[in-house]
């Protein structure tokens, strides 16, 4: 069981956290929304929760909850710039189908 971040994504969270002066790294984790059922969340961490489970990928603390980690086991969290578009992508092997507009998706 695992969550990995890829170089940029490392590197771009190394560098917000830095910039904003406090923080302990990502949570990842995924909640009900969407046409397809579940939508990915994020957000910087402050402070962890005792169900949290920890990894560590490239410098970066990454906590997830129990109840997410079935459905994003195995994710690789990417952070890539298109043109005049740039974000952060799920690489997960989970997903079974995603809605058209791409914000949610199926496991």
């Amino acid at each position: 069981m695992a969550i990995t971040l890829s170089e940029n994504a490392s590197k771009h969270v190394l560098n917000f956290l830095a910039k904003r002066g406090k923080g302990i790294g990502l949570r990842i984790g995924v909640r009900t929304s969407g046409c397809s059922g579940m939508a990915y969340k994020l957000e910087f961490v402050d402070e962890t929760s005792d169900d949290d489970l920890r990894f560590e990928s490239g410098g970066v603390t990454v906590l997830v909850d129990p109840h997410s980690l079935p459905y994003i086991d195995g994710m690789e969290l990417d952070y890539a710039r298109e043109g005049l578009n740039e974000g952060f992508r799920f690489n997960n092997p989970n997903v079974k189908d995603m809605c058209g507009c791409g914000e949610s998706f199926k496991v």
